[in-house]
């Protein structure tokens, strides 16, 4: 990890680098595979599942009773933390509803807007070291509120080729039908493209590493729209004396612990802060399992000292972290300064990681500065606005005329002509 004592402005941009590769630099393999997958459909699949995930998968679908089996086999206590989980996710997204918008622009020019749920949709559930199924109830939630028609699900086979229990009972749960075991890039190929056994979607929901940021970039061409670029975890913690170091080390360690191209970067105001959570990051690292795994992502962490405040805000911003955490005493100043993040923490007592699964609020977020364009995944996500525009007589009589002028303007007669004629036949009644 480095320690940064006030940097200058000019080199804020290599510090907020992250050290996921570029589109262009996986573009090849990215290619490659979406050819295949289009060219051979689930002999593709087939083919690159047992290269990167060490199985031989041909049937990729799921069982409706393979789902529903595995309510037995998962823990009770496990399965009660899941409900809480959904029922926090449920009541935070479905108060995201909101209702038809009507105006009357002028009079006789009524206009209004309607939201309408993307038909079909995917949702790709990381597994690698850990299966996140806390990922499933973020995206099945919100596309089940949404009502959207078809829900489909692809998660990475584990070495014996089964999904994990947990994994199953949360579909299950969610009512997902259709959920198949093919990951990687080759599973985004699918949903961009269909197979045999895969469904082409509107939309490709989910989080992963960059090569699934990649493959989800390159799935546009195929007329395939993306929730956003969601690469290596990442968390940017704002900390003064008043916070408790061993929160602040445990929190970044809690990213890091996602894989080791995650990020952890702690802004502080006095070295002091940093010493005290440096020491308590080596303890805590020590007792962990992924300890090999979180040695290796701490290298990427950096810390940084700002004495003024306006300064760190500016730094924040202009970093553009995926997850936010405000471990200070002036908490409404770093709020109220606030232009770009993913989700947001605020105190001492309020950890990312109930972000992440249970406090509501959703944990596919934007990554890799874009932050600063993109905002995290919501009900709003898997629905699109339709308007609408009915006008009266009274209304074309009244700004037909304003339309004529800005028509001839632009030099486009058929627009202009479009409302002459209408205005004619109004005037000729």
């Amino acid at each position: 990890m480095e320690i940064i004592d006030n940097p200058n402005k000019k080199n804020w941009k290599e510090i907020c680098s992250r050290l996921t590769s570029s589109y262009k630099e996986n573009e090849e393999i990215v290619s490659k595979i979406f050819k295949d997958v289009e060219t051979i459909g689930d002999e593709a699949l087939t083919k690159y599942t047992l290269k990167y995930d060490n199985v031989l998968i041909k049937n990729f679908l799921v069982s409706e009773t393979e789902m529903s089996n595995s309510v037995g086999k998962v823990d009770s206590e496990l399965k009660k933390a899941i409900t809480v989980a959904f029922n926090n996710i449920h009541k935070f997204h479905s108060a995201q509803k909101s209702k038809k918008i009507i105006v009357e622009t002028s009079k006789g020019v009524e206009c209004w807007q309607k939201k309408y749920p993307i038909e079909s949709v995917g949702l790709y559930v990381p597994g690698g070291t850990a299966p996140l199924f806390s990922t499933l109830l973020m995206l099945a939630i919100p596309a089940k509120i949404a009502g959207c028609d078809e829900i489909i699900v692809c998660t990475p086979p584990d070495i014996d080729g089964k999904v994990s229990n947990v994994i199953l009972y949360t579909a299950f749960l969610c009512g997902i039908k259709k959920l198949y075991k093919v990951g990687g890039i080759q599973s985004i190929a699918a949903l961009s493209i269909g197979t045999e056994s895969v469904p082409k979607v509107y939309k490709i929901f989910g989080p992963g590493n960059q090569f699934i940021n990649s493959a989800k970039q390159y799935a546009l061409k195929y007329n395939v729209s993306i929730d956003l670029p969601a690469g290596p975890s990442e968390v940017l913690i704002v900390a003064d004396k008043t916070s408790n170091p061993s929160f602040v080390a445990i929190d970044l360690i809690a990213q890091a612990e996602h894989g080791i191209d995650s990020q952890s970067i702690l802004v502080a105001n006095d070295k002091n802060v940093i010493k005290s959570v440096l020491e308590e990051t080596n303890k805590i690292i020590s007792k962990l399992t992924r300890k090999n795994i979180l040695n290796e992502s701490m290298k990427n962490s950096k810390f940084v000292i700002f004495k003024n405040d306006i300064d760190a805000v500016d730094f924040i911003n202009y970093y553009a972290p995926e997850h936010y955490m405000i471990c200070v005493e002036k908490k409404q100043f770093y709020i109220d300064g606030l232009k770009n993040a993913g989700s947001v923490f605020i105190g001492n007592f309020s950890p990312e990681t109930l972000g992440d699964y249970a406090s509501g609020t959703n944990h596919t977020l934007p990554t890799s500065g874009f932050a600063r364009q993109y905002s995290g995944v919501n009900l709003d996500s898997f629905l699109k606005s339709i308007t609408f525009q009915k006008i009266t007589k009274d209304g074309i009589r009244g700004i037909g005329p304003h339309v004529e002028l800005l028509a001839d303007a632009e030099g486009l007669d058929a627009h202009k002509m479009s409302v002459t004629l209408r205005l004619k036949e109004i005037q000729n009644d």
